[in-house]
C-alpha cells in the first residue's frame, strides 16, 4: 500500500510539473525575447538563454516608447491600467456589497425584484451594450478619462450574488445583537459584516483586479490619446505595424511588463484568495 501510494504522488507531481512547464515556457520565451535586439529576432536565432539587451530594451520601452507605433512610455500605460484595474475592482466590490446588504437586510418593495433584475444583467455584458454605453459616454464627454475607462465597468451582478449568498448565511442572531446594543444598520455593516467578509472580499478582489486589468475592447473603443491607452491596448498597437518591422523584442517587453502586475497581486494575496474560494464554515 506505500509503495502504491508513493508511485501514485510520483505519477501526480510529475503531472504537475509538466503543465506547470507547458504554462511557463511561452512565459520563460517571452523573458528572453525581450533581451535580445531586433535583428537576432527577425533572423530566426533566438536560444533558450538570455540576451545582454534586457536593460536597453525596458528602459527604452518604459521612458521613451516604441519608434513606429506609439511613441507613449509604457510606464504611462502601466499607470492607467493600474488606476483603471482598481478602480473597476474597487467600484464593484463597493457596489455589490451595499447592494446585497439592502437586498438581504432591508424589507422594501419590489426588492426581490429588483434583486432578479441585477442578475439578469449578466445576460448584457459590455459587448451587447457597447454601441448606446459609448453613446453615453460620449454625450457624457467622458471620452480619454478615467471615469470612462472604469465607470461602465463597475456593475456586477456576480458579486452582488455572491455578497448576497454568503450575507444569508449569517445568523440572524448577530444582527438582532447589534440592535439589542444600540447598534445602527451602517455599524452593524462596517462591524459585523465587513470583518466576516474579509476572505470573500480578498477573492473577489483578485478576480475583479484581473478582469480589470484585461480589458481590451472598451479602451480601445473609448481611448484615442496614446497617454490614456492601457498596456493592453498598447501590446496590440506595438505588434500591429503594417509598413515598418515589429519590433518583437519590445513587444515581449512589453507583454511581460503587463502580465506583472495581476501575478503581485495573486501572489501578495494568495492565501487569503485560496480561503475565500473554499472556505464554507463562517
Amino acid at each position: 500500500m506505500v509503495e502504491n501510494r508513493r508511485l501514485g504522488d510520483f505519477f501526480a507531481h510529475l503531472i504537475l510539473i509538466a503543465g506547470v512547464a507547458i504554462v511557463a515556457f511561452p512565459v520563460y520565451m517571452a523573458v528572453v525575447a525581450s533581451t535580445l535586439d531586433a535583428d537576432t529576432i527577425a533572423n530566426g536565432q533566438m536560444g533558450l538563454l538570455p540576451g545582454s539587451h534586457g536593460l536597453e530594451n525596458y528602459r527604452r520601452l518604459l521612458f521613451e516608447g516604441t519608434s513606429y507605433t506609439t511613441r507613449a512610455p509604457v510606464y504611462g500605460m502601466l499607470v492607467v491600467s493600474l488606476i483603471s484595474a482598481l478602480g473597476i475592482a474597487i467600484g464593484k466590490i463597493a457596489i455589490s456589497l451595499i447592494s446585497a446588504y439592502a437586498i438581504v437586510y432591508f424589507r422594501f418593495p419590489l426588492r426581490m425584484i429588483a434583486f432578479w433584475l441585477i442578475f439578469l444583467t449578466l445576460m448584457l455584458p459590455v459587448e451587447v451594450r457597447i454601441y448606446p454605453t459609448y453613446k453615453i459616454v460620449a454625450d457624457l464627454h467622458m471620452l480619454d478619462s478615467y471615469a470612462g475607462l472604469t465607470i461602465p465597468l463597475i456593475a456586477s451582478a456576480t458579486a452582488t450574488l455572491l455578497f448576497r449568498q454568503f450575507f444569508m448565511t449569517v445568523p440572524d442572531e448577530l444582527a438582532e445583537a447589534a440592535k439589542i446594543d444600540g447598534a445602527g444598520p451602517m455599524q452593524f455593516f462596517r462591524d459585523v459584516l465587513l470583518p466576516l467578509s474579509r476572505t470573500n472580499l480578498a477573492a473577489l478582489f483578485v478576480i475583479l483586479f484581473i478582469y480589470g486589468w484585461n480589458q481590451y475592447l472598451w479602451p480601445l473603443l473609448i481611448t484615442t490619446r496614446d497617454d490614456m491607452q492601457p498596456i493592453v491596448v498598447g501590446i496590440k498597437k506595438i505588434v500591429s505595424t503594417h509598413d515598418a518591422l515589429t519590433e518583437w523584442q519590445l513587444a515581449m517587453a512589453t507583454a511581460v511588463l503587463a502580465m506583472l502586475p495581476p501575478v503581485l497581486v495573486v501572489v501578495g494575496m494568495q492565501k487569503m484568495f485560496v480561503k475565500g474560494l473554499v472556505e464554507t464554515e463562517k
